[in-house]
C-alpha cells in the first residue's frame, strides 16, 4: 500500500510539473524520480533480504536455545550420575577398608596361630628327643616313640611291662616309665593320656573281658606315674581301647604282640589355640 502511495504521488507530481515547469525541467524530475523509484526497490529489497535474515537468525536462535538446554539437561544427568557414582565409590571405598581390615586381624590371627603352631611343634620335637634320649636303652620291639598329628605316642610292649593276662606293672616297667616321668614333670605343659590295647583273644583269670584288662592296665601305670613318680594327676587320663585298635592284624603271633600294648599319648596345651579358632 505504500508502494501504492508514493506512485500516486509522483504521478500527481508529474502532471503538475508537466502544467507548470518547462520541458527540460520536467525530464530532470523524471530522471531523479526514476532514480529515486530504484532507490525505493533497493531498499525494499534490502529491507526483504534483512527481514528474511532476521527470519532465519531467529530460528537459528531458537535451534541453538533448544541445543542449550538440552545440553544444560546433559549436564544436569552427568551431575546427578557423577554425585551418584561418587557415592557408590565412597561406599565401595569403606566397604573395601572394612574388607581390608577384617582381612588384615585375620592375617594377625593366622600369623598367631602358625607361630603357636610352629612354638608346639618345636616342644614336642624336643620332647621326642629328650624321650628317646631317656628311654635308649630299650629295644624297638619293646618300646617305640612316634610323632603323629601333632601328639606324640610312647607306645610300651606288654612284655615290658606285664605278664600275660596281669595288670601289674614288672619291676623293669617301671624303671621305664620312672625314666620317662622325669621328662614328664620337666614338661608340665604337656597333657597325658595313657591308653591300654590288647589282642582279640578272649581273655580268662582276673579280668571279665579284654575291655576290664586294657582299662586296668592303663589304670595301673597312671597310678605309678601319679603316685611313685609325682606326675601331677590332673595333667593324666587313663583309657581302655580293648581289641578295636589294632596296629596289625591279629591272625598271626607277631601281630597279635604288636597289639597288646600300652600307649602313653603326650599332646601339647592348646588352650590359647582353642582360644584363636574361636
Amino acid at each position: 500500500m505504500r508502494r501504492a502511495l508514493l506512485f500516486g504521488s509522483f504521478l500527481i507530481g508529474i502532471v503538475l510539473l508537466e502544467s507548470c515547469v518547462p520541458q527540460k525541467k520536467y525530464r530532470e524530475v523524471n530522471i531523479r524520480n526514476a532514480e529515486m523509484m530504484r532507490s525505493l526497490r533497493n531498499t525494499e529489497d534490502v529491507l526483504d533480504s534483512t527481514r528474511q535474515e532476521l527470519v532465519s537468525l531467529q530460528e537459528m536462535n531458537e535451534d541453538l536455545q533448544e541445543r542449550l538446554d538440552a545440553l544444560e539437561q546433559e549436564k544436569s544427568e552427568l551431575a546427578d550420575r557423577l554425585d551418584r557414582a561418587m557415592s557408590t565409590s565412597s561406599s565401595v571405598r569403606q566397604e573395601l577398608n572394612e574388607k581390608e581390615q577384617r582381612l588384615s586381624e585375620q592375617q594377625q590371627r593366622l600369623d598367631l596361630l602358625q607361630n603357636l603352631l610352629d612354638e608346639q611343634r618345636a616342644v614336642m620335637e624336643r620332647l621326642k628327643t629328650t624321650i628317646d634320649k631317656a628311654l635308649v636303652q630299650y629295644r624297638s620291639d619293646e618300646l617305640q616313640v612316634n610323632e603323629q598329628d601333632g601328639k606324640l605316642y610312647v607306645s610300651l610292649q606288654d612284655k615290658l611291662l606285664f605278664s600275660s593276662g596281669s595288670a601289674t606293672v614288672n619291676r623293669e616297667g617301671r624303671e621305664a616309665l620312672g625314666k620317662l616321668a622325669v621328662v614328664l614333670n620337666n614338661s608340665p605343659e604337656i597333657q597325658i593320656m595313657v591308653e591300654g590295647h590288647t589282642d582279640d583273644v578272649p581273655i580268662r583269670g582276673s579280668f571279665e573281658d579284654n575291655w576290664e584288662l586294657s582299662t586296668g592296665r592303663a589304670t595301673a601305670i597312671v597310678r605309678i606315674l601319679t603316685e611313685t613318680y609325682d606326675v601331677a594327676p590332673e595333667r593324666v587320663i587313663a583309657a581302655g581301647r580293648s581289641f578295636y585298635e589294632p596296629k596289625a592284624p591279629n591272625d598271626s603271633p607277631e601281630g597279635r604282640a604288636k597289639n597288646r600294648r600300652t600307649e602313653i599319648i603326650l599332646t601339647p596345651q592348646l588352650n590359647e589355640l582353642f582360644q584363636l579358632l574361636r
